[in-house]
């Protein structure tokens, strides 16, 4: 009986040292392990044997939050014996910085990180998270410290690469990576932003009467461009419609100077082929000349021209021209 009882305790103690020698590491995680209480072996992802009770995980301090019950965050610290070699964020609470012209604002900021060598991790820090919160919070201040309020609010991407690159240069001894850093809220006091807001209601306002002067000093020009190429066209119709008329007028008298010419020509060749068309054309007009001074009230002749003896004679040419026709 004893001796079952024996056997029984040798293969329950047997059982319990395979459990604790036996190690399974997640993906993406690991394991420091220390022998005797030095450092031995980083164990990987997978199934990992290890001495019992000679060889032991080293824990390391990670940090967790949560959302409480009324809307706050909530911060643990844990030990843990395995690493997460995941990117990891870490969300800080507000805090008072004071940039270069005196005024306090409330920045918080999230930072990304990644532990890129575990033993660095383990061994160059003694509480990993919070070094990492405490660098960034000064960090922080001191980027601010250099820059205006205008600036910091409008300078957020300069301001994460600072970050980023400040952390990331100190973090580098402790085996962490810093991919990047946001600021999440910027808020200055509360007098501040009301004059902020003030300021751009009348930049607006400014930027609206501008642009609605500028409206009506454009229409205003187009109006003046528009009257300027209506008149513009209207003289050039005009002038066009002038110079067909003159040409009708022209081209008009031409062709009536030419078919009075060649019924002269015709009326003279008709009378007499080697008459002259000059006394024929003189004595019609004077005729029509006597006609209109003859066609007064009274039907009397008024005056004689001065040279009434040489048109009469061209008249008495005609008589001698038609006497010649047998007319």
């Amino acid at each position: 009986m004893a001796i079952t009882i024996i056997t029984a305790l040798i293969a329950l103690l047997a059982i319990v040292f395979a459990l604790q020698g036996i190690k399974i590491v997640q993906q993406s995680e690991t394991i420091i392990v220390e022998r005797l209480g030095k450092y031995h072996g980083t164990l990987q992802s997978g199934l990992n044997i290890i001495i019992p009770f000679v060889d032991k995980p080293r824990e390391i301090i990670w940090r967790y939050s949560t959302e409480g019950a009324m809307g706050n965050t909530i911060v643990r610290y844990v030990k843990e014996n395995r690493i997460d070699l995941r990117e990891a964020v870490y969300d800080f609470p507000k805090q008072n910085v004071i940039t270069r012209d005196n005024i306090v604002t409330e920045i918080n900021a999230l930072i990304y990180f990644q532990i890129m060598d575990p033993i660095r991790a383990v061994y160059e820090i003694a509480n990993l998270p919070q070094a990492i919160e405490k660098l960034t919070q000064t960090s922080l201040r001191n980027v601010i410290g250099e820059m205006d309020l205008d600036d910091t609010l409008s300078s957020r991407d300069t301001i994460n690469t600072k970050l980023q690159e400040i952390l990331d240069d100190a973090t580098n001894k402790w085996g962490v990576k810093v991919n990047r850093v946001e600021l999440q809220d910027i808020n200055p006091p509360m007098d501040i932003r009301e004059a902020m807001e003030k300021q751009m209601r009348a930049e607006r306002d400014k930027r609206a009467t501008i642009l609605e002067a500028e409206g009506t000093q454009q229409a205003l020009i187009l109006e003046a461009v528009g009257r300027r190429d209506s008149e513009i066209s209207i003289a050039e119709g005009e002038k066009n419609a002038n110079i067909l008329v003159a040409q009708g007028d022209a081209e008009a008298r031409i062709m009536v100077a030419k078919a009075e010419a060649e019924a002269i020509k015709v009326v003279t060749e008709a009378i007499d082929k080697t008459g002259d068309p000059v006394n024929y054309l003189i004595a019609m007009k004077y005729l029509e000349s006597l006609k209109e001074m003859t066609s007064g009230k009274d039907n009397k002749v008024v005056y004689m021209p001065y040279e009434a003896t040489g048109i009469l004679s061209s008249v008495g040419g005609i008589k001698d021209l038609l006497t010649a026709k047998g007319v």
